[in-house]
């Protein structure tokens, strides 16, 4: 009996406790507890593992073989690459022609401010009780479900002439002699508009669920004190959803830089749409220099993370308390 109590009291660990009866022990004395500790702390990041295989696989990888084929003088088809250095950014900065296209970027830019000054109208109104308000949710975040190349072909035919605008307006004594799509001024300006009406949505989308994340007791104070609907907006919701505007002002500044499936779809370019992206496709893909468009899409990608940089240092994000 003496002998147990002695053995009993040699097994108890520096910190003075006694490992349970019947645990399992290493040849180090530590439970092999321990190695389920590891094992769940190990865990978050064995669920990590498989999205960061497919991002790394499906985003770097083809990132950096981009940078790579941009100082070669690949044409997408031939198993031979040749190293050109910087020849082809060279190219790409003293012909005016391939940066020309992105003043079309700038029909783009000024809708997306119009997208998103109306989207936040929208979004600021349907957030208080109005009778149907989820129907009118619905009608304007439908436009973005709709695929790209749909909206594409149904505008084709509402621009066309004699076509569905031109209908509406003979109703109303408007001439509809303009060939809507006939000149470059014409032709981006209702380009963007149907920018504007497939986008819209997601903003809208956005701006409302940043607005109703906002409590109630502050919307009660605010009319406790005699604010009007203006006041609320401008010194209660409007600070309050500054980080999601500021990533709607990041979205549509690189939306308006990559335009493409809507120029593309209605007039492949013609009467002066091409886009930065559809000139880049053009260059790999029709007249096969894949290196040259290659370095055309780095420096998209460089354009829209220096834009994307100066956006955050001029209007940096910050926190607002609302409780």
């Amino acid at each position: 009996m003496t002998h147990t109590m002695h053995t009993s009291t040699a097994r108890v660990d520096k910190e003075g406790t006694r490992p349970r009866a019947g645990a399992r022990t290493t040849p180090s004395g530590s439970p092999s507890g321990r190695g389920r500790g590891a094992l769940r702390r190990a865990t978050p990041w064995l669920f990590l593992l498989a999205p960061l295989v497919l991002l790394i696989t499906f985003t770097y990888v083809p990132v950096a073989n981009m940078v790579y084929y941009s100082f070669t003088d690949w044409d997408g088809v031939s198993p031979e690459i040749h190293l050109t250095g910087a020849d082809n950014y060279v190219e790409l900065f003293t012909r005016p022609e391939l940066f020309r296209v992105f003043f079309v970027s700038l029909y783009y830019l000024a809708a997306s401010a119009v997208q998103i000054v109306i989207a936040l109208y929208f979004a600021t109104v349907l957030s208080f009780n109005l009778r149907l308000r989820n129907l009118f949710k619905g009608i304007l975040f439908f436009p973005y479900l709709i695929n790209g190349v749909a909206i594409g072909f149904v505008f084709l035919y509402f621009f066309q002439d004699g076509g569905t605008l031109d209908s509406v307006l003979s109703w109303f004594g408007v001439g509809t002699d303009r060939a809507w799509l006939g000149t470059p001024g014409s032709a981006n300006v209702s380009l963007a508009g149907v920018a504007v009406w497939r986008f819209m949505g997601l903003n809208f989308v956005l701006f409302l669920g940043a607005i109703q994340s906002i409590p109630g007791e502050l919307y009660e104070a605010a009319q406790l004190d005699g604010a009007t609907r203006w006041h609320q907006f401008r010194y209660l919701i409007l600070p309050s959803i500054r980080p999601v505007v500021s990533l709607s002002v990041i979205l549509a500044v690189s939306g308006s830089l990559s335009a493409f499936e809507i120029p593309y779809i209605m007039t492949n370019g013609a009467t002066g749409t091409t886009t930065f992206v559809m000139q880049t496709v053009k260059l790999a893909f029709q007249f096969n220099k894949t290196g040259l468009a290659s370095a055309a899409a780095v420096v998209l990608l460089l354009i829209v993370l220096l834009i994307t940089w100066i956006q955050r240092r001029l209007v940096p994000d910050e926190k607002v308390e609302l409780v």
